[in-house]
């Protein structure tokens, strides 16, 4: 009997990162956590394990690159090969930038988005390219289609990530690899309350339009089925971000009247 592929997921220890590893270990992929809380990602491998599925837990911090090298290592000591890799792990620090620190808001944000996603897709390649098969699926957001005020860092992590997933797909596209970008608008996680956009912007994703993390993690299935170059997702998002490219005059008057005056008026 053929082995199940196997999938890395970054960001595996709550969330979108979690909800697809429990997805993909039903549909019959061999799954490595990487995360740096251990004892989470342990028992949701436990979980998998007991349900019939293969999970390995590997401790990493992605903005070291000794655990990224750890993480790829260990997959292929453990599992032989590589498939997919979900490059999901990221974090927002969401406020004015002369409110950001430089060091601890936006250093670590550009390291964590974008930075440990170049590294982590580089280092599973010469496995990838050796056998001309494989899938690199890159955690964008519609803040690196549609930028708004407050998400400047972050919007400039994400529109990196979308400038690397696309470049590196046209690359990697005659070596028989897939590379795909990954665009969801607002998702029901904590990442809202750790970013402090819920304490400090004013815009806000309509809940009718809110996507939960079993939404993105059936997105990461699709493209796995059939990959593509990318998804945005829900699909109105897809349009705004179309109207933005269009018509940017009109959606940044639209956005300083709506939020960007009132805000710095009101000093918050």
């Amino acid at each position: 009997m053929a082995n199940r592929p196997v999938a890395i997921i970054t960001g595996a220890s709550s969330g979108i990162g979690e909800a697809t590893a429990r997805l993909l270990s039903w549909k019959r992929y061999r799954v490595v956590l990487a995360a740096r809380r251990l004892e989470r990602m342990e028992a949701l491998a436990q979980e998998l394990r007991t349900a019939g599925g293969e999970a390995l837990a590997v401790k990493t911090d992605v903005a070291n690159l000794d655990d990224l090298r750890n993480l790829v290592e260990t997959t292929l000591k453990e599992f032989g090969e590589i498939d997919v890799l979900f490059n999901n792990a990221g974090i927002g620090r969401i406020d004015w930038l002369e409110r950001l620190d430089l060091v601890d808001d936006i250093d670590i944000q550009i390291q964590i988005n974008l930075t440990a996603v170049i590294q982590l897709a580089r280092l599973v390649l010469p496995h990838m390219l050796a056998r001309r098969s494989g899938h690199i699926i890159n955690m964008s957001s519609v803040a690196g289609l549609l930028p708004v005020p407050t998400y400047s860092v972050y919007s400039a992590s994400k529109y990196g990530v979308r400038g690397f997933t696309e470049a590196l797909r046209r690359e990697l596209k005659p070596g028989g690899i897939h590379v795909s970008g990954l665009y969801p608008g607002g998702v029901n996680t904590a990442f809202r309350e750790k970013s402090g956009s819920a304490r400090r912007s004013r815009i806000r994703t309509p809940d009718f339009l809110r996507l939960s993390a079993e939404d993105v993690a059936q997105a990461v299935w699709s493209l796995i089925r059939r990959p593509r170059r990318a998804l945005v997702m829900p699909w109105p998002m897809k349009l705004a971000a179309g109207i933005n490219g269009l018509f940017p005059g009109l959606v940044e008057r639209v956005i300083e009247v709506a939020f960007a005056r009132r805000a710095r008026e009101l000093g918050s």
